[in-house]
């Protein structure tokens, strides 16, 4: 017991001198501490001028606050230190009143939520003159307009062949027949390959062309025979089967280079575009070669309708179609001519560290073939200050709508345009070589351009409010940049109209076909603008597009039904090749039965007769001369009546 009563004593001299200690160390603390205690408290008597110190041109400097280690000494909180006879009380700080914070001030914002810049750059309104720029001659590597010989005479096919040459042709034919013999090794095909010309080739683009201009449902609708549809052309033309073969086996690149591409699938080196890649080349090659832009030029995106799961197809739902692939595109603004265009391939395609608005226009303007002085509208994906300043250093000049959250827009607050202004209120600002304007239409419309003045003078009608709040009819100030942007803006969008009307389009599962649908659409429309500025030049009156296209499918189909045509020159007209001996052979050579295989059980396809009669019935035997399958059995003898019916002669 005794030694309890010890342990206990010791215990509680320890704790008497401990808080001896330490209330001596707070009597020193406080002695020391006593001046900035004073200046605490002066500074709550003129707490209520914070907001007047603010207006002088002094700095504002924090307090100096007791160190954190003084602080813990100064302030012993009564939870933590229960008030007992052994405990002495502390004297801690004066507690700061309810609804005061000791917190340093911060400085004061605007409204907008935008700190306030020291920047001196001032909006200026529609009364103060602005100084016009200065803009680089116009100087064209080539004379704006068609590369050909103007005072010359060109048929629509003609013209279309700039586009898909002999040589393009003759490209598609060799890898078309290579694919298809590739395909024929293989079982379980609907119909045999038999060997593609040129020729054919031309027919088949023909019959292309021709359901643009007459839209079915269905392909097999245009070799119907019911008596609803009763389309004589595309039967004298091709026959549907000969037309879904050259469809489904159509190739557009060499078939070995392909496989060793798609060896490298996963790399670098591998190329998603190989498959169009030689169409694609020389489509591009023609629109630049035979015709040069005028100075006007616009950068857009265009989509080409797909629905195929592929990794470069792109949503974008402010396009009219919203799922695709995405082009982009550098148009004449004065005739809509595609003078330029590349398919977007994904992100990692245009990496440059500029964003990929940057590297399209930079890829798009083709500077060493264009010449200097030109005028690029674009809007405000592309639009930025560091893009515009690098095409003027190259002498190119450039205006579109822009972003106000864009870097580099001016963040200047002084003489802003409301939000609430009247229609034709504007507010413009320079800074160097850009000029930058906003103007009130049925919202803020925001531009940037490096070749325009501010205000010209212009008016445009638009409806408005008068003070009876009523609707009337006003002329009111427009920018000369936001005027030569609604003129010029819309040559991509005029193109994309113009291949609208009759498109090619077909739904396929290869996504290099549609692709070649779309060259073909592209070619189409360019060789119409061409004979429109032939035409123009030549003071006579062009041909609308419906009649252009009729003329060219019937061109076109000449060439295919036209076994000895006359050669002609090499740079319009394809010379096909001289007809061999085997060829003529194969024309009179009569309809003999022959085995897809080697025997009866491999290689059957469906009877095309026992098909007309609704049954589906296989049979391995084809004729060598009209390559269809027909049943040749004693119970079922459709070759027979196949010939003997003339079905092989429609």
């Amino acid at each position: 017991m005794a030694s309890r009563k010890d342990r206990a004593a010791r215990k509680l001299r320890f704790g008497v001198n401990s808080a001896l200690e330490e209330l001596g160390r707070v009597r020193d603390n406080e002695f020391c501490d006593e001046e900035p205690l004073r200046e605490a408290d002066s500074d709550e008597e003129e707490e209520e001028t914070d907001f007047e110190d603010l207006d002088s041109e002094e700095e504002w400097e924090p307090e100096s606050e007791p160190s954190p280690k003084k602080q813990r000494l100064l302030f012993i909180s009564p939870t933590s230190t229960p008030r007992t006879p052994r405990t002495p009380t502390s004297c801690g700080p004066r507690s700061t009143p309810k609804g005061r914070s000791r917190s340093p001030r911060v400085r004061k914002r605007s409204a907008s939520g935008r700190s306030v810049e020291s920047d001196t750059d001032t909006w200026n309104d529609i009364s103060v003159e602005d100084e016009a720029p200065v803009l680089p001659s116009f100087l064209p590597k080539r004379t704006p307009g068609p590369q050909v010989v103007m005072d010359r005479t060109y048929s629509p096919l003609q013209l279309f062949q700039l586009f898909f040459s002999t040589s393009v042709i003759d490209t598609i034919v060799t890898n078309t027949n290579s694919y298809g013999k590739m395909r024929m090794s293989e079982d379980g095909k609907k119909f045999p390959w038999v060997p593609l010309k040129a020729h054919e080739m031309y027919s088949f683009i023909a019959l292309v062309i021709y359901m643009g201009l007459l839209s079915g449902k269905n392909i097999l609708d245009y070799w119907s025979r019911k008596e609803i549809y009763s389309l004589p052309f595309p039967k004298s033309v091709m026959s549907r089967c000969r037309f879904n073969a050259i469809t489904w086996n159509l190739h557009l690149c060499d078939l070995k280079e392909d496989r060793a591409n798609a060896l490298k699938k996963g790399t670098r080196d591998h190329d998603r575009l190989f498959k169009i890649k030689p169409l694609y080349t020389d489509i591009v090659n023609a629109c630049k070669t035979y015709f040069h832009p005028n100075r006007q030029l616009s950068v857009d995106e265009r989509m080409v309708a797909t629905r195929a799961r592929i990794g470069f197809k792109q949503y974008m739902k402010d396009k009219p179609t919203k799922w695709g692939y995405k082009l982009f595109v550098l148009a004449d603004s004065a005739c809509a001519y595609t003078w330029n265009f590349f398919v977007y391939e994904g992100k990692s395609s245009l990496a440059t560290g500029k964003g990929l608005s940057y590297d399209s226009v930079i890829r798009l303007l083709d500077l060493p073939l264009l010449g200097k002085g030109y005028q690029v509208y674009m809007d405000n994906f592309y639009t930025s200050p560091g893009l515009l300043l690098d095409l003027l250093d190259k002498k190119t000049l450039a205006c579109g709508t822009i972003r106000s959250h864009q870097q580099g827009f001016p963040r200047t607050m002084t003489n802003e345009l409301s939000l609430r202004a009247q229609k034709g209120s504007m507010r413009w600002l320079r800074k160097g070589k850009l000029l930058f304007v906003r103007w009130m239409d049925s919202k803020v419309v925001s531009m940037c351009s490096t070749m325009h003045k501010a205000y010209d003078g212009a008016t445009i009608t638009r409806r408005v409010r008068n003070p009876k709040n009523e609707w009337e009819i006003r002329e009111v100030p427009i920018p000369a940049a936001t005027k030569d942007y609604n003129k010029y803006m819309g040559g991509v969008d005029v193109s994309d109209a113009l291949i609208g009307y009759y498109n090619v389009l077909h739904k396929t599962k290869k996504w290099y076909k549609t692709f070649f649908f779309h060259f073909i659409d592209i070619a189409v429309v360019n060789s119409f603008i061409l004979h429109q500025q032939l035409s123009k030049s030549q003071n006579k009156s062009p041909l609308t597009q419906k009649e252009y296209r009729e003329t060219l499918v019937s061109e076109l189909v000449r060439i295919g039904t036209q076994s000895n045509s006359s050669p002609a020159p090499k740079t319009f007209q394809p010379c096909d090749p001289e007809p061999s001996t085997t060829e003529d052979n194969s024309k009179n050579e009569p309809c003999w039965p022959e085995y897809y295989g080697s025997d009866a059980t491999s290689g059957r396809r469906i009877c095309v007769f026992c098909k007309l009669s609704g049954l589906k019935i296989k049979t391995p035997v084809y004729c060598s001369k009209c390559s269809v399958a027909l049943c040749f059995v004693p119970t079922r003898n459709c070759f027979r009546k196949w010939h003997t019916e003339k079905h092989g002669e429609k």
